[in-house]
């Protein structure tokens, strides 16, 4: 192919350049790339084409940009005019060195991109824009935009541009109401602005109400309903009547109630040099109907006739209709909404079912599209006292005999359902009567938290049980509670072991887990079923790592059980004592002695046990890249006796792996492809070396990291255009890798700019992107562009994609017209042709002559058997 000269030429000067500068523009006649800026003063030489053949005298110049492009007989390439790179963005120009008009050399093929200068500034589509804005619309979502073009070269700062809010009239005191997204030109509020935009006042109108002069009338007449004065007379009447047509004839352009100057800037507003355009943006505020007139607070209870008004509501389109929904799904919902905006509930509601709903308003029109934003309200149910305090049928304490006066008894429990923290729900305890009666009062009760204490010594020779009744009281409803006391003996009676000794138990260290060794019994002669008479056992001395426990239900019965597993190289024998206890406190002159002690021992037999791991769950984490070699993870295991043992490794499918079997380090050996396996599982066993079948298995997991180790690929490497009907062509890409090192892609020419003066491209999706032939060549042409397509991470390398340009047939597959010359061989060659050709018709017609003879030998054989058969 012919090499290609890419000469980058420097901005131009006004003057032609002198002989030096010329010098510095020549170069040999072939392919040739100039880029040249627009607006270029002329007439300016390009660059001029050294020949080698001495005859040429001449050039010839054809193709595009004839009227703007020349060329000189000594091989100088003018510009005639300047060039606008809004008309055209690059020339193709064909260039033939003559001599006396005779072809000696080429031709060749110029191309000149016209590069882009900012020399046209931006400018709105429209000079007035007008708008419309409600009240309390919410900050920062747009109402309306601005749109300005450029028709600088997109691809190149001169074309970006910046917007900007120059300034806003009426000003209130230095206060923004509006604002301008700098890159998309849309307007909205600010928060300031969603305060204190204010509509001008109006008449409110009820859904189906017509604005004649008439209703008009009506209205005035309700406010001043003494009127001599006939309307058009009444200059309060016809006041109200300009100012309501004034406002239902909001016309922005004609009497806007903000004006804001908007700016663009090119060169995204960064430079001194930049260009720019304005234009104003007026604007009218609307009404704001659609308000929340939430929260809404009823009583519970309420007795009123249903369905009761509680709120209502109005869009900002008078011909809405409304529909009420329930946000939360509730079996029940006790609300409705009429057509006329008006809330109701339907029911009386119960604070304690449920003490907030919350309703969603619509506004619709007749085609059942929303006319203003769904409307959330909150209905709060407040409370009032129409529950009693609640306590159990009977609450039981037990007081031990002797306690010091004001000793606690209990706290008697009681609940209201009535809302918490309100003086609804606030108790207090009152002492009603005691059984048996006594001459002084027996108990006190704290008013305010129930708790019941001794006003003297308690005996329970005098009375083991005191019925109290208690009453429970809130603001308006008292319940009556039973409270039983029963005054328990003291604790004076030591719990006794049938024996102190229960001997010896030998057990295997194998024994499962939940085996009873032993049966205990111990007696205790306070009263029955008191705190002073349960019994609990308790392994005080000997229980190694807590080995063994004590089941018991309190009534002096214990059952020793294996509560761990049993290791005869850590703890041959136990020796354990097993204390009986009372949850009660001794009297104070009562001590625990040796009745309420037990011995009993326990001799463990060694076992042939299997070797252990020292971990239970092997888990490993590595980068897919690890140097082949590697130590992943060295395992460790013990036989309990101490016998000599090995390991493997069984499962490694894809035979990565390797384990040392004297010393358990596991490592690669071949090298890890996440992208063939992302984790996987293999199992290590440690066994006796003496006796194999002792042996202990473990899963080892393995899970890869993603590197970014391979590149994004094109999926098809060849294409080709039909030159009638140039359509796009789709390239798709795809990467092994995971994610953040694989899409989305993203496509690019592979060379220094990253560009091409005769292909576009443009990404479609993640994974696809569209190459568009600027300029179809004048013959079928195969071109071979390097493509690069990066990854997430950018990494990725140029690929060659072959596109073939071409003549296409109607079924869109490439063809290749006859050309003449192609088609003249000499008679020699002619010749041997047909008599190839003749030949090849021989063969064919005797093979042909011999199949026909050998089916009708066939035919022939067939009759004459069917004959013999009928005979």
């Amino acid at each position: 192919m012919t090499p290609m000269v890419h000469l980058l030429l420097l901005p131009l000067l006004l003057s032609i350049a002198g002989g030096k500068d010329l010098e510095e523009k020549k170069g040999p006649f072939e392919n040739t790339v100039l880029d040249v800026p627009e607006a270029t003063p002329v007439p300016y030489p390009l660059f001029q084409f050294q020949v080698t053949d001495p005859h040429v005298n001449n050039f010839r110049l054809s193709g595009e940009g004839g009227q703007d492009i020349s060329i000189s007989k000594d091989g100088w390439l003018y510009l005639e005019q300047p060039l606008d790179w809004s008309r055209e963005e690059h020339y193709i120009i064909m260039v033939e060195a003559l001599a006396d008009e005779e072809v000696v050399e080429g031709p060749i093929y110029v191309t000149i991109n016209v590069l882009d200068v900012n020399n046209k500034a931006p400018y709105f589509n429209q000079s007035v824009y007008t708008a419309v804005v409600r009240e309390n619309t919410p900050a920062a979502v747009p109402f309306t935009r601005v749109f300005a073009t450029d028709q600088d070269d997109p691809e190149t700062p001169n074309a970006r541009l910046r917007y900007s809010l120059v300034s806003e009239i009426p000003s209130i005191r230095d206060t923004k109401l509006f604002q301008i997204n700098p890159d998309t030109g849309e307007i909205s509020t600010t928060e300031q602005g969603q305060q204190l935009l204010k509509a001008r006042e109006g008449i409110q109108y009820a859904r189906g109400e017509d604005r004649s002069i008439e209703t008009l009338k009506r209205k005035f007449d309700d406010y001043c309903s003494v009127q001599e004065v006939p309307y058009e007379h009444n200059p309060f009447f016809t006041c109200v009547q300009r100012a309501e047509m004034r406002r239902q004839n909001l016309d922005p352009l004609e009497d806007p109630d903000y004006t804001l100057f908007v700016r663009v800037q090119d060169l995204e507003g960064a430079s001194q040099n930049a260009l720019s355009g304005n234009s104003r943006v007026q604007i009218a505020v609307q009404q704001n109907l659609w308000k929340n007139p939430g929260p809404i607070r009823i009583r519970e209870n309420l007795e009123e006739t249903y369905p009761l008004t509680i709120a209502k509501v109005q869009s900002n389109d008078p011909d809405a209709r409304y529909v009420l929904v329930q946000k939360e799904r509730e079996l029940k919902f006790p609300f409705e909404i009429t057509q006329n905006g008006e809330i109701m509930v339907t029911e009386k509601l119960d604070r304690e079912s449920k003490e907030r709903f919350i309703l969603v308003v619509l506004a619709k029109d007749e085609n059942d599209n929303e006319v203003d934003p769904p409307m959330e309200i909150y209905v709060l149910v407040d409370d009032v006292n129409d529950n009693a305090p609640v306590c159990d049928e009977e609450t039981v304490f037990e007081f031990q005999e002797n306690e010091p006066v004001g000793g606690l008894v209990g706290e008697l429990l009681a609940h209201d359902s009535d809302k918490e923290g309100t003086l609804n729900s606030v108790l207090t305890y009152t002492i009603l009567s005691q059984n048996p009666p006594t001459a002084s009062k027996t108990f006190s009760i704290d008013e305010s938290s129930g708790a019941i204490r001794t006003l003297h010594l308690l005996r329970r020779r005098e009375n083991a049980v005191y019925n109290l009744n208690v009453r429970v009281s809130d603001a308006e409803f008292s319940t009556n509670c039973k409270v039983v006391v029963k005054v328990i003996d003291v604790n004076d009676e030591l719990p006794k072991f049938e024996k102190n000794d229960y001997g010896n138990e030998t057990l295997a260290e194998d024994t499962p887990l939940g085996h009873t060794l032993l049966t205990i019994k111990a007696t205790d002669n306070d009263d029955p079923d008191t705190g002073s008479s349960e019994i609990q056992f308790i392994i005080s001395e000997g229980n190694t790592d807590d080995v063994f426990a004590v089941e018991t239900d309190g009534k002096g019965v214990g059952y020793l059980v294996l509560a761990k597993p049993l290791d005869f190289e850590t703890s041959p024998s136990y020796r354990l004592q097993i204390d009986a206890r009372n949850p009660e406190p001794l009297m104070e002159s009562l001590k625990y002695g040796s009745e309420s002690t037990a011995f009993f021992s326990v001799s463990v037999i060694d076992v042939d046990e299997a070797p252990k791991f020292s971990m239970d769950i092997l888990d490993v984490t590595i980068y897919e890249n690890i140097t082949k070699g590697s130590v992943l993870l060295t395992v460790h295991a013990k036989d309990p006796e101490g016998k000599e043992i090995g390991y493997k490794l069984d499962g490694d499918t894809q035979g990565w792996l390797e384990l040392d079997a004297a010393t358990g380090e596991i490592r690669t050996k071949e090298k890890l492809d996440r992208e063939k396996v992302d984790s996987f599982k293999v199992t290590v066993t440690a066994f006796e070396k003496a006796n194999p079948e002792k042996a202990t298995e473990r899963d080892l997991h393995v899970r890869l990291l993603d590197v970014n180790d391979n590149v994004p690929k094109l999926m098809e490497t060849q294409a080709f255009i039909c030159m009638k009907n140039p359509k796009p062509v789709l390239i798709k890409a795809e990467d092994s890798d995971s994610d953040p090192f694989s899409q989305p892609f993203t496509f690019s020419f592979g060379t220094k700019t990253g560009k091409s003066p005769n292909w576009e491209l443009n990404q479609v999706d993640d994974t696809t992107a569209e190459l568009k032939l600027k300029k179809p060549p004048t013959q079928d042409k195969t071109f071979s562009l390097p493509i690069t397509v990066k990854d997430k991470a950018g990494v990725g390398v140029p690929q060659a994609f072959e596109v073939k340009v071409c003549n296409c047939t109607e079924l869109g597959y490439c063809y290749v017209a006859p050309e003449g010359a192609a088609l003249s061989y000499g008679m020699g060659p002619t010749i041997g042709i047909l008599a190839g050709i003749l030949g090849f018709c021989v063969i064919v017609f005797v093979v042909v002559i011999k199949r026909i003879n050998k089916k009708s030998q066939r035919k022939a054989q067939a009759e004459g058997d069917e004959r013999n058969a009928m005979m």
